[in-house]
Parts: structure tokens; sequence; C-alpha cells
């Protein structure tokens, strides 16, 4: 059983004023969680009985087991039918005081640059940009449907900002972004992602690529190092080489990133990037243990953790992790969040949620960029989102994307057996495929595209290791009749490729 100290935190948690937007059964699972991480409550420790704590705090028991339920899927704590609950055995966050002794290895070496462009231009260039060819193609990775967003609801809000603001709507805004989206952007995350955000804590930015371009200025010198996620998304990575910093690669399995391989490494590094709740590309979901490996790491030499969290809302299996943000007691976690994939990519709106002290140096530098964000937008989606639409239409689209990525993977097997090997993402947007025949990845994606399929390479997405070749479908803004007559060009592809192949 608890301690009366342990109870009386627990409690706490549930009267106390700031946690009144949470649900009871995420205040006790967020106060027990918080218990395990100050190490209040030891490795193997019993918890109570889900009915004596039920009765301990006034609560049902079904509000415990899901408290408890939402623990044990982040693995905080371990169930066994018939001995009750146990506190798992995960890495100490007590602060530590060793620091790091410097920055990482200066890079060499110099880009030339051609057509009057500067050695950083000339890289930039060189590197490419994030997105190529029309968009709306079948496959194209990343986009969400727009074809069932609300736009009525969307239409009446901005009429009612225009009514409200009058012309005030058509001036400057703040450049750190509008407080009534700020306050719900915190809210939203606090209650949904297990964050540890306040409004004064949220910067309210065009994109995510903006995001990671603006912390890899402002927080990596030219020549710093960076881990990044191998393979991992492609737009991290040319920001942070446009910055001048040199992305290190570090290797995956089913579990995420393989920490061990950072604290292993024999330069140092200023940061990490990753997507720990559904990683891009493979869909790992970072474990516990490795997160909380993260937070040590960070607070021990004084680096960063880049957490991309794009598109955490479109989880189909369980529930999803709580972020790193709201497990970092140190305040070494930088937030990204985006809503071009969970409203609509046409609104251009996206937020950082940052430790105190980067607030303000990182609202000068985003004036220095675009001066500022819109007004009239941030003031729609801050209604959007606290007269709870946003939820809905997440949650109706949540839903639509499961049914489709059910229906992507039946036509597959049905459609392309032997030709490709489909792997199963817990959430995303997109679904990974393997080539299994003898095409390469080039000729699979040029043939594509000049069908008018969207495909996106895997090979590109690798720094270093040589993967099996294939590539993205995805499938969240198509129709099932969209998907069916994509996935019959495709198999017509391969198999006249394959056709052309053993006739030459």
């Amino acid at each position: 059983m608890f301690r009366h100290s342990q109870l009386e935190t627990v409690k706490a948690w549930l009267l106390h004023p700031d946690q009144a937007g949470l649900p009871l059964h995420g205040r006790i699972q967020r106060a027990i969680r918080q218990l395990i991480l100050d190490g209040a409550l030891a490795a193997d420790k019993p918890l109570p009985a889900t009915r004596g704590l039920a009765v301990s705090l006034g609560v049902s028991r079904d509000t415990v087991e899901a408290a408890y339920n939402q623990l044990h899927a982040e693995g905080f704590i371990r169930r066994r039918v018939g001995s009750g609950s146990f506190v798992a055995a995960i890495r100490d966050l007590r602060p530590v005081s060793r620091r790091a002794s410097g920055p990482g290895a200066q890079a060499s070496g110099e880009v030339t640059a051609p057509g009057g462009l500067s050695a950083r231009g000339a890289a930039i260039v060189a590197n490419g940009g994030t997105h190529t060819g029309p968009p709306g193609r079948i496959f194209q990775q990343g986009l969400p449907e727009t074809r069932n967003f609300p736009i009525r609801i969307w239409e009446r809000l901005e009429r009612q900002v225009l009514r409200d603001h009058g012309t005030s709507a058509l001036i400057m805004t703040d450049p750190q972004g509008a407080e009534p989206l700020r306050q719900a952007i915190a809210d939203h995350v606090n209650l949904e992602r297990g964050a540890r955000a306040t409004a004064d804590r949220v910067l309210i930015l065009t994109s995510s690529q903006q995001a990671m371009a603006l912390t890899a200025n402002l927080l990596l010198d030219p020549g710093d190092r960076i881990f990044v996620e191998d393979p991992g998304y492609h737009g991290a990575r040319q920001a942070f080489a446009a910055a001048g910093a040199v992305p290190v690669p570090v290797p995956l399995d089913d579990q995420g990133i393989l920490v061990d391989r950072m604290l292993e490494a024999p330069d140092r590094a200023r940061a990490v990037s990753l997507t720990p709740s559904h990683q891009f590309p493979t869909g790992a979901t970072l474990s516990l243990e490795r997160r909380l490996a993260l937070i040590g790491w960070a607070a021990e030499h004084r680096g960063w953790i880049i957490e991309d969290d794009y598109d955490s809302e479109f989880h189909y299996t369980g529930r999803p992790t709580a972020c790193v943000q709201g497990l970092d007691p140190h305040g070494r976690t930088i937030y990204i969040g985006t809503f071009t994939k969970s409203l609509f990519p046409g609104l251009r709106l996206g937020y950082l949620i940052l430790p105190p002290d980067l607030v303000q140096p990182f609202t000068l530098a985003r004036t220095q960029q675009d001066g500022h964000p819109a007004s009239i937008p941030q003031l729609v989606l801050a209604r959007f989102m606290q007269g709870g639409h946003f939820g809905a239409h997440i949650r109706l689209m949540r839903a639509i994307y499961a049914e489709r990525l059910r229906i992507l993977a039946r036509l597959v097997e049905t459609h392309l057996a032997g030709l490709v090997e489909a792997r199963m993402p817990a959430g995303g947007l997109q679904m990974p495929c393997l080539l299994t025949c003898a095409l390469s990845e080039a000729q699979v994606i040029d043939a594509a595209a000049k069908a008018g399929l969207g495909l996106t390479g895997l090979t590109g997405l690798h720094a270093t290791a040589r993967p099996r070749p294939g590539f993205l479908l995805g499938f969240a803004a198509f129709t099932p009749t969209e998907l069916e007559s994509g996935v019959r060009r495709l198999a017509a592809i391969l198999n006249g490729l394959l056709r052309d192949r053993d006739g030459a």
C-alpha cells in the first residue's frame, strides 16, 4: 500500500486547480507517474489494489483501473494476473551534475558556391528541398484528408473572429503568437500528450520545418554534432546541415533509436533530434527505458532533445505513449508540433514548446525570419480548439485513417503479393513496403511517378546503412476507391517492369 504521504500526493493531484482539465484517471496516472520518476516509489514496489485505492481516493474502481492501464502501457508499472501491480525497473531521473566538456568536432572542408551563392546557400541547394513533385498524387506520404474537414464550422468561426475583433484582427500580432491559441495548444498537449506546457512557453510558427531551422540556428554552432535517427526525416537533417551542424546518424530497432550507441559515441554531440512517438519512417515507438535514458543523457551533458511529435494524434493500436517533454524534469526538451497533418496543409501553423529561458531569444529570432504569424488563422484555430471541434475532428479522422490503413493492407496483400512486403504501422499516415521482387527502388519510383503515383523511396531516408529497397505508401488522403485504383496501377507497373526485364 501507499504510505500516507504518497496517498496525500495523489489526492493533491486530484484537487489541484492546475489539473482541472484532466479526467480523474489522468490525474491519478500523472500523480503515480511522478512518484515513480521522483524515486518515491521504488522498482518492484507493489501498488495498492485498484479497489482499495479507489475507496481511499473516493473514485470508482474503473477510474483507478484506467490509470493503471495507462501506466502499464507506458512501461511505468508491471501487472500480473493474481499478483497485482508493481513499479517497473526504470532509469533514475534525478539530476546529475557532470556536464559536457565542450562542443563537438568541427566540420572540415568547404562548399564551393556556384552562381554567386554563399557556401551555406550552396549547401542548402545541394541538400535539396523537402517537397518534390506535384501535390495530391496517389500514395504521396504525409498528406491528411481535407475533404472531410468541417469547413462550414471554420467559416462560421472566421466570421465570428472578424465580427468580434474588427479591424484589429488585420494588424500585426504578438511575435510569440496569439495568447488564446497558445493557451489552447498548452491545454491540448497537456491533456493528450502528457506534456508540461503553459501558454507562455508556446511559440507559434508556420511549420515544423521552420521550428527545426530556428532551433538549429539558435542552439547549434557550425561544426556542432547532432544525433539524428537513421533512417529518419530528411527535412530534419537538411535543417541541421543548413545551419552548419554535423548530423551523426544513429541506427534504430523496433524500440526506436539505439540510445546506447549515443552514449558510446567517442565524439560528444550537442543535441539529438528524433520522432519518438511514431518514428519516421519505420513507425517504431521509442521505449520508456530509452526515453528516460535520453533525458538522463541530456541532463548530464547539457544537451538538447528535439522532439518532433509530427503525427502523434493518429495512433491506431492502444494509447500513444506520453511525450518525452512531459517526462523531462530538467527542461532540456524542445517539443515541435504542427497542424499541417492534423487539420490541413494550407493552414501553415505549427508551434514550439520551449524551456522558459529560451522563449524570449526564440521569439526575437523568429521576428528576423517572418516578423509574426498571421493573426486571423490563429484566432480562428483557437476558437476551433476551444469549442471542441479540433478533438472531434481528430477522433473522426483517426477512425477514417485506421479503416483506410486496413483497406490498403488488404489491397497490397491481394494485388502485390510476391512483389512487395507490407509493414503494418501502429500509427501515422503512411505504410512502409519493402520490394521482394528483383527490381531497383529507383526504377520503381521513376516508373510510378510517370504514371502519376507519388511513392517515397526508403533508401533516401537512410544516411549510412544500406536498407532493403522499398517505398512509403501514403493512405490518409485517399478514398478506398482511389487506393484500389492506385494499388492496381502499381501492380501493373511492377509486373510490366518485370516483363521488360525478363524479355531483355
